[in-house]
């Protein structure tokens, strides 16, 4: 086989920036392992990992499998160890991988943005029903996760998703990961530009193609026409969204370099104007870029977002244009903000009259019933599908108007809401301590906790404020950009004891305000004293608010004392002295 980890040149060049250090970029000669995970792909192309499990590792069980294979290729085909259960949070940075391995997997399905119909949901509910003990969580990258899955089980579990157009290659690993699609393609009476074609051709050319198998490490993608931004195009590494060409029309612009974990970036954004039958070939430029020039050395550093910060982006177009595409992108004024909130909870009229309904689990988290009945409720009221959101909820697209009551109270009897209240629509969590081996404190189940008291204390609170909710600095559930962002981690309660806790970051947010939350220097909470501290800040907000002013606005322009919660206005705005 040819190497493929470089594409041939056109016959323009453009001058490469250096770093002072080789960072493992296969384009400027440094092909050479850096580190073990390197090593691991050089060794074998992680794809091939595939038909090991099927006719080795699931018929000789779990002992059988190669630690490589293991703790390193199973990824790309959508699988993790989870965390062995009963390892608290202090535990997670001073056990090996090996300890904290358990012998069951988290699977991960991808959706990519596509209709989910009966068929596709109940066989999601009966995967969970009979192999991951019931668990499926919805995530925010419009994935469902099981945990729970024995390895002899994946064959059976692979066919079942294959016959109805699912699958989990390269949900995981380092490379194209599951990409994000707005809910409301096609639907949408303010759709700019449908991107369901886009998504399916990138999926269908360049998703298990060994030519982009071996990235130095993940790569996000969202693909959305919408105004609201719903496919939080901010914070991904390469993102298509809608705009409209004053001569040309709808297209898309290019946003490259978003991403959160440790070292927050906002995606930047290129200006230019990209015809949706494009869309592909861009991609596998910005793919092709981040595959030859990106850094290996170190995994901390290996994102696209470092090497955009790096080059700028003036210079990151250059390449794309000169080295990849062959040819200049048109230009054109990038979208400044989201057009309206892009959570899509509730009842609202398609283009055709019909109707769409917005529905919240709590914190994402469904199960096998769940799921089973969804698909039993999208065939008894005729629907068109089911699409997962970016936000751990889901949208049932194609319901007639005169059906739409009986539908939403049959989504509450199965464990779903299109009315929820702001606490449960605007809250957020990833998978903690139950299941994750990076986890240092649970979140799950403490997060609907704290939905549950929320809802009891602020019963009619009549603006969303988001809370994400974290276990540990990698911010799966997007710490930094909620109003109340919360990052997992070990603090000291009022005794000196080590406890599960938080660091706080307020008024950060993406789609109608992108910017990242405020960090209250040495500000931390117990976990224990999570309801009370949330209760002070929210209340400081509703007294002090003007009118129409969004908690993120207030956030900026708020004194410190009552951020930190040292202080609480009553309604009156005067303040008195707390403890929390």
């Amino acid at each position: 086989m040819p190497d493929l980890r470089f594409k041939p040149q056109p016959p323009q060049h453009t001058e490469i920036p250096r770093t002072k250090r080789g960072e493992g970029q296969w384009a400027l000669g440094y092909t050479e392992p850096l580190n073990k995970n390197e090593q691991s792909k050089k060794d074998d192309d992680p794809l091939n990992v595939r038909e090991r499990i099927l006719h080795i590792y699931s018929k000789r069980g779990f002992d059988s499998i190669d630690p490589a294979d293991l703790r390193g290729r199973f990824r790309w085909m959508g699988l993790y160890t989870q965390r062995r259960p009963g390892i608290d949070g202090g535990k997670t940075g001073a056990l090996a991988e090996e300890e904290l391995d358990d012998r069951y997997f988290m699977m991960r399905v991808r959706s990519d943005g596509a209709l989910l119909g009966p068929a596709q949901l109940r066989t999601l509910g009966g995967i969970s029903s009979d192999f991951a003990r019931g668990t499926a969580d919805i995530t925010d990258r419009q994935n469902i996760q099981y945990h729970w899955i024995d390895i002899e089980n994946v064959p059976e579990i692979w066919d079942r998703l294959a016959a109805v157009g699912l699958d989990t290659t390269e949900a995981c690993g380092d490379s194209p990961r599951g990409f994000l699609g707005s809910p409301l393609a096609g639907v949408a009476a303010d759709e700019i530009i449908d991107g369901t074609s886009a998504l399916e051709e990138i999926k269908r050319r360049y998703i298990n193609h060994p030519a982009y198998s071996n990235l130095p490490r993940k790569f996000k993608t969202s693909v959305s026409g919408h105004p609201s931004l719903d496919g939080a195009p901010e914070i991904n590494d390469v993102s298509f969204v809608g705009v409209v060409h004053p001569e040309h029309g709808p297209g898309f612009d290019l946003w490259v370099g978003g991403g959160l974990s440790t070292n927050p970036m906002l995606a930047q954004k290129l200006g230019v104007w990209v015809p949706l039958d494009e869309v592909p070939d861009v991609w596998e430029g910005v793919i092709g870029i981040f595959r030859d020039y990106g850094y290996r050395r170190l995994r901390s550093r290996a994102r696209l977002k470092f090497l955009v910060a790096d080059w700028g982006v003036a210079k990151f177009r250059e390449v794309l244009e000169k080295e990849y595409l062959g040819r200049s992108l048109v230009d054109c004024e990038s979208p400044r903000t989201a057009a309206r909130n892009g959570d899509h909870i509730g009842v609202h009229e398609q283009k055709d009259g019909r109707f769409y309904v917005g529905a919240a689990p709590t914190v994402g988290r469904v199960s096998g019933a769940i799921l089973t009945a969804l698909g039993d409720l999208v065939e008894r009221y005729a629907a068109d599908g089911v699409r997962l959101t970016s936000y751990q909820k889901l949208v049932v697209l194609g319901v007639e108007g005169d059906k739409v009551e009986a539908l939403l109270d049959d989504l509450e009897v199965i464990g779903l809401t299109g009315r929820p209240s702001n606490w449960r629509r605007s809250t957020m969590a990833c998978t903690g301590i139950e299941f994750c081996k990076l986890a240092i404190v649970d979140t799950k189940q403490r997060a609907s906790d704290l939905i549950d008291e929320l809802e009891r204390r602020f019963p009619g609170l009549d603006t969303p404020i988001t809370v994400n909710v974290n276990g540990c600095p990698n911010s799966c559930a997007r710490t930094q950009v909620a109003d109340i962002g919360l990052k997992g981690q070990l603090v000291l309660d009022e005794r000196g004891e080590q406890v599960e806790g938080f660091q706080v970051h307020l008024g950060g947010g993406i789609g109608l305000t992108a910017g990242f939350g405020r960090k209250l220097r040495a500000h931390k909470v117990t976990s224990a004293g999570l309801d009370d501290y949330i209760t002070v800040v929210v209340g400081n907000y509703l007294a002090d608010r003007t009118d129409g002013e969004a908690f993120a606005a207030w956030v900026a322009r708020a004194d410190e004392a009552l951020l930190r919660g040292d202080q609480r206005l009553d309604e009156l705005g005067e303040e008195q002295l707390v403890t929390v």
